[in-house]
């Protein structure tokens, strides 16, 4: 465990080095006061299916729906706007699933705030690929309301990740059409777990050890996909998806896992506000970040 920790860590040092490197390259040869940025909104809701388990809760599975609500914002920088995009995400997601016997209720609630920055490059047939970094705080809990002295299992964690991006342009008939995949896996940070059986009244009561635990691929690994199409109806556009979010952790012999899948519907289109007093330069270029 050790060396796979000073692998990952000195793996990240290295791409962060290089991604600072790029920037201050292309702020010397770029002049982004001719640079428009508007920004890419998108509002969506989704519902699918949850199967969750815990075992600090619950040996026993249980499986049931999925809804949650989203909101991202994609830009170009401010400094290379041709080359570098940001993206800022929020999501609240609740679970409500039942065990095999159908006589016990769990529920989950997930709240997540994130910020990534990823290179981009533009390919021939409309293609467009981003690869980066991201990092996300994460909150929720676990609740089980036929246990007695341990109903909830709260979960917390801070985390950098491997972040990406693909587009593809296309039509649908006259319905411009954006294709989009993002994908983003977690490398190293830091989550809370206490210990097997412990009490969170005995946290409460001063037993601070051993809570806090660095997150890795071998004790916490996650996968998230989301996969949509926007169909670009006039100024706004409608969205369609998938998203899927792949959970696994170990730790004080505690597992946990979340699977959830689902269908995503929203709206997304782009917006652009300017200063009452600045007037674009005729040499002024809009550089979108997703479309």
């Amino acid at each position: 465990m050790r060396y796979a920790m000073r692998f990952l860590v000195s793996n990240v040092f290295f791409r962060v080095a290089a991604i600072v490197a790029m920037m201050l390259e292309c702020t010397m040869h770029v002049n982004a006061q001719n640079a428009i940025r508007p920004v890419t909104s998108a509002y969506t809701v989704e519902y699918g299916s949850a199967h969750l388990s815990d075992t600090y809760l619950t040996p026993l599975k249980y499986s049931g729906w999925h809804a949650g609500v989203s909101y991202e914002r994609f830009q170009a920088m401010r400094f290379c706007p041709d080359d570098w995009i940001m993206r800022l995400r929020f999501n609240i997601g609740v679970d409500r699933t039942r065990n095999t016997a159908r006589n016990a209720t769990l529920w989950n609630l997930d709240v997540s705030a994130g910020w990534a920055m990823m290179r981009r490059w533009r390919l021939p047939a409309s293609v467009t690929l981003a690869a980066g970094g991201s990092t996300t705080l994460e909150g929720g809990a676990l609740y089980l309301s036929r246990n007695g002295n341990n109903p909830v299992s709260a979960k917390a964690a801070w985390t950098l990740n491997l972040a990406g991006l693909a587009t593809w342009q296309t039509r649908l008939g006259r319905v411009p059409v954006t294709i989009g995949w993002q994908p983003e896996l977690p490398v190293i940070g830091a989550f809370f777990s206490p210990d097997y059986g412990e009490l969170y009244y005995e946290i409460y009561l001063g037993n601070h050890s051993n809570l806090a635990h660095a997150a890795w691929w071998g004790n916490r690994f996650v996968l998230d996909n989301l996969v949509t199409a926007d169909l670009r109806l006039g100024a706004t556009s409608l969205r369609l998806g998938y998203k899927g979010h792949i959970l696994t952790s170990k730790v004080n012999n505690i597992v946990t896992r979340e699977f959830t899948h689902s269908f995503v519907i929203g709206v997304s289109g782009e917006w652009l506000s300017l200063a009452p007093d600045h007037k674009p330069s005729d040499e002024a270029r809009i550089i979108s970040a997703y479309y």
